[in-house]
């Protein structure tokens, strides 16, 4: 179509093309400054879920055209259903054949990566999420462990990424849930990487970084190139924690603060604050999935894998409803004034953490780690591996 070779906006298209589509390519004759729009219709091999997709060349900025980049237009089709249908990494049997990757890769769609790393590292086994927009990429979080083990996956997406959607100049921005040693272990490996900030944990490197003038009330935004993100402060579980909405996704991501697993309270006051606001929030946008940080909930409600479990086959999945962030929210008003611990089908409410708490919690871990070890045993002696 005009100057352009129609092969290689086949190739620039997103991802949906490759699937097979019927393609309308809009283009000026001249580069730069052409005035004549000329229009042409390609063909490829349909798939059952193939679509009609338009082009337009004239709403891209003529220097991106001379290096043809192909801008994602982040506001057709969204919220994206995605995939989360996923068996994810949760260890191996007690005393068994260690065979988890360290990391697991999930696309939820072509533009949003989902990584756990997995229980044989850690037993925190901690969700971080990578989200590419035209300009730059942000990893929440690092992980638990502190090695490069997150970042050679990050590059190997970031790569993998480029090849279907080539740029130069791509960013990538490193920032937290909260700033707890499991989401952050891994800064170090990033503070050398090119084109990479590296955002700080603490409360005064988060509002600056992002624009926070009312910490932690304010709803700010961030864009990573035509995917804006909505940003709120929720601290209470942690003090820089925050709330990130991805319009693109329908996400709402929480980190520790709402996950199916226990919820750590210092600070009930500022965190039943926190909850409130972020009901609000979510009531505001069309917000699909609330996704935490970790699963520590099994399949039966109410019951919670012991602290430090390093197996974990009946977990529930990492996705909660936006009804189910109401039912926490109205569970931690139910308890706000009561410390101790409190069960609920969804999560573990820990308010505040005196020593009777932190005493049952190790207790309960210590328990845990000796029944599995002595399961463990039974099935080495019986030679019967309960995966197989």
């Amino acid at each position: 179509v005009g100057p352009f070779r129609a092969s290689i906006w086949l190739r620039m298209l997103p991802t949906p093309c490759d699937l097979g589509a019927t393609i309308t390519v809009i283009s000026r004759q001249a580069l730069p400054g052409g005035s004549t729009p000329t229009c042409a219709k390609l063909h490829r091999p349909a798939a059952d879920h193939a679509k009609s997709i338009t082009v337009d060349t004239n709403r891209f900025i003529p220097d991106h055209l001379t290096r043809g980049v192909c801008v994602i237009d982040f506001s057709v089709g969204a919220p994206v259903t995605g995939d989360l249908d996923v068996r994810w990494i949760h260890g191996s049997p007690p005393r068994g054949t260690r065979r988890d990757p360290s990391v697991q890769v999930h696309w939820h769609d072509p533009k949003t990566a989902v990584l756990r790393q997995s229980k044989d590292v850690t037993f925190e086994a901690p969700f971080l999420f990578l989200l590419f927009g035209n300009d730059r990429a942000l990893l929440l979080d690092t992980g638990a462990t502190h090695d490069d083990s997150i970042k050679i996956e990050v590059d190997a997406l970031i790569e993998a990424w480029l090849l279907r959607n080539p740029r130069s100049g791509y960013e990538l921005v490193v920032a937290h849930t909260h700033g707890h040693g499991d989401h952050c272990a891994g800064d170090a490996a990033f503070a050398q990487r090119p084109n990479t900030t590296l955002v700080g944990t603490d409360v005064d490197a988060v509002a600056g970084f992002f624009g926070f003038v009312n910490w932690p009330v304010d709803v700010v935004q961030f864009d990573l190139g035509g995917r804006t993100l909505d940003i709120t402060g929720i601290p209470g579980h942690e003090k820089a924690s925050i709330a990130i909405y991805d319009a693109w996704t329908g996400i709402l991501f929480t980190g520790d603060s709402v996950m199916p697993g226990r919820l750590y309270v210092p600070d009930m006051s500022a965190f039943s604050d926190s909850l409130h606001r972020l009901v609000q929030f979510s009531a505001q946008r069309r917000v699909r999935l609330v996704l935490g940080s970790h699963i520590e909930m099994t399949s039966t409600p109410g019951r919670d894998y012991y602290k430090g479990c390093r197996y974990q086959p009946d977990e529930v999945g990492p996705a909660m409803t936006p009804a189910q962030l109401h039912t926490v929210q109205a569970a931690v008003a139910a308890v706000a004034d009561r410390p101790g611990i409190h069960r609920f089908d969804d999560v573990i409410i820990y308010n505040g953490m005196n020593r009777r708490s932190r005493a049952r919690l190790a207790a309960r871990a210590t328990a845990g780690a000796m029944r599995d070890r002595m399961r463990g045993s039974r099935l080495l002696r019986g030679h019967r591996d309960p995966e197989q």
